[in-house]
This record gives C-alpha cells, structure tokens and sequence, in this order.
C-alpha cells in the first residue's frame, strides 16, 4: 500500500498576503513530516499525530501555539485523533497551558479506558503522563490579542460574522498496512464563552476514521458541524458508493443550504485516494502521495512538486 498524507490548515474566509507564504510553507512542512514518517514505516496514527503537532507549533494556525482567545482573553483548545483499525478515539477539550492537545488526546486513546477528557480532569491526567504544562502567556500571539480586541469591538456594533471563525488544523493519512487514522485540533473560535467546545474533539463531527472506509477531518463553523455530524455524514456517502469528491461537495453542501454553515473537509479511503473541498474562501492544504506534493489555499489553484 503506497502512503499517502492530507493535512489542512483550517478554512478561513481569507489570508492576507503577507501571511500567504508563511502558511503555505507551515502546511508543506506538516505534509512533508507525516510523510516522512509514513516513508520510514510509521504507522496512520503516527504520522497525523506527527502532522498535527507541527501545525500546533507554528503560531500562524488556531491551534495550540497560535489558538485564538475566549471571552477571558485566555486559551482554550480541543483536539482528537482516531485509529481506523479498531476505531479507538481519544479526545480532549477546554485544555490550558499545554502547547500540544494532540499528544493528550492519543495518550487518552492509549492510556485509558475513556475516549474523551475534559478541562480539570484531562489537565490532572496530563500531569499524570508527565506531560509538561506551559505558561498560558505562551500561547498568546500579538496577532491573536488583536483579533479578540477587535472582535469584542465589532460585536458591539453588528452580529459576529461566523465566516471568520473557521481556523483548525488537521491530518488524514494511510499507512502502508492499509491503516488510516485522522487528528483534528484547534484553539475554538475568537471570544468565545469560557468552556464552549466546538466539533474537533467530538468523534463523528471533526473526524473519523475506519479502515474499511477511510478517514476524514473537518474544519469550519463548530456548532454547524456538530449539528450536521460533517465527518461520518461525508463517510457515509463514500459508504454508498460516492467519489470521495462527491461525498464532500453532498455533505458541505448539506451542512451550508440547511445551516449557512461554511467548512471543509480533507479525506482518504482505503485505496489511498484522497480530496480537499471547501465552501469557505479558502483552505490551506497540502497532500503528499508517491514522492508528490500538493499544495493550495485558494480554489483552483494547487501546486505539484517533488518531494525528495
């Protein structure tokens, strides 16, 4: 089974040019390092879990290192992660002070008897596994101070527009053995109350994976994900014979005509195809399949390169 790697950097409803580049090069480093492991016989769980923890570091994404503020000024992040070979799942949600919520969220999967951990009770198991904890400042970026700033300032004056608060960040890959697993996490979306939790820690909505199927993970508007249950709803077009390209366009479709709810997906099934969609304006991705990238972040425009 040749591997294959998909990770997204969060729709958005737009990037400007001076983050252009730097996001692109983050995705492309995340795609290329899950890969990587994948190349040197590592397993699904490995390489998203690998993907993801790059992304979390690099402060130009809404998760870990670079997660947005709630209404408190803190951060507050939600993260999972799925083996498609017995469907074991390990989530976290409203974690501080630990800059990567996707180690927590597969020890949670491996370690214990429990799928999901949450706030007090997921930061005693952290320390448990002897998890570092970090100073919560460390979290905080400039660009992300002035993001709530001006959020409170606009909600003052109109209703929140939900197209801005889209950013996750997430990996879907296939293993040589013919494994496929998922991981999705994010920092939640600008202002939010303290404890609100959206769709990336809960199985089914920011992701799923099962091998005789494929994988997905999912980004957008939290609270219509949830109500749509985005990520086993596209998995259960492909179950009924759709393209993957097919089940994304029926599902976000789905999830925007009865909601308004923009979003996107990144998927694989068990053959090692794969598809990025999404109804936001854009959504940085990168794709690594037979010593191939591909990458983009707006519709229509995708580069290939060669990968060494």
């Amino acid at each position: 089974m040749n591997p294959v790697v998909v990770v997204h950097g969060g729709g958005a409803s737009s990037i400007s040019e001076d983050r252009k580049e730097r996001v692109r090069q983050g995705i492309i480093r995340a795609a290329t390092a899950g890969y990587n492991i994948l190349k040197e016989g590592g397993s699904a769980v490995d390489a998203v879990e690998g993907a993801v923890t790059i992304l979390e570091d690099d402060p130009e994404f809404n998760a870990g290192c670079g997660s947005v503020l709630n209404v408190n000024g803190e951060v507050e992040m939600d993260a999972s992660i799925m083996n498609g070979k017995d469907l074991s799942s390990g989530a976290v949600s409203a974690v501080q002070c630990i800059a990567n919520p996707i180690r927590l969220a597969r020890l949670v999967m491996e370690k214990t008897p429990h799928c999901f951990l949450t706030d007090q009770g997921a930061a005693k198991f952290a320390a448990a596994m002897g998890i570092p904890t970090v100073p919560g400042e460390q979290l905080v970026t400039e660009r992300n101070l002035k993001r709530l700033e001006k959020e409170k300032h606009e909600k003052c004056a109109q209703k929140p527009d939900q197209q801005k608060n889209l950013g996750t960040v997430g990996a879907v890959a296939l293993d040589c053995k013919g494994n496929v697993a998922y991981a999705t996490s994010t920092g939640g979306i600008v202002n939010k109350m303290a404890g609100r939790v959206g769709d990336t820690p809960c199985i089914g909505s920011g992701g799923y994976a099962d091998n005789d199927i494929g994988a997905i993970s999912t980004t957008g508007h939290g609270e219509s994900i949830l109500k749509v249950n985005l990520a086993r709803l596209t998995l259960f077009h492909v179950e009924q014979g759709k393209t993957l390209e097919e089940a994304a366009d029926l599902s976000l479709g789905y999830m925007k005509s009865k909601l308004k709810g923009l979003g996107g997906v990144i998927l694989i099934n068990k053959a090692g195809d794969w598809a990025v969609k999404w109804t936001s304006a854009s959504m940085p991705w990168a794709a690594a399949k037979d010593r191939k990238l591909h990458a983009g972040i707006d519709l229509g425009e995708t580069s290939i390169t060669d990968l060494p």
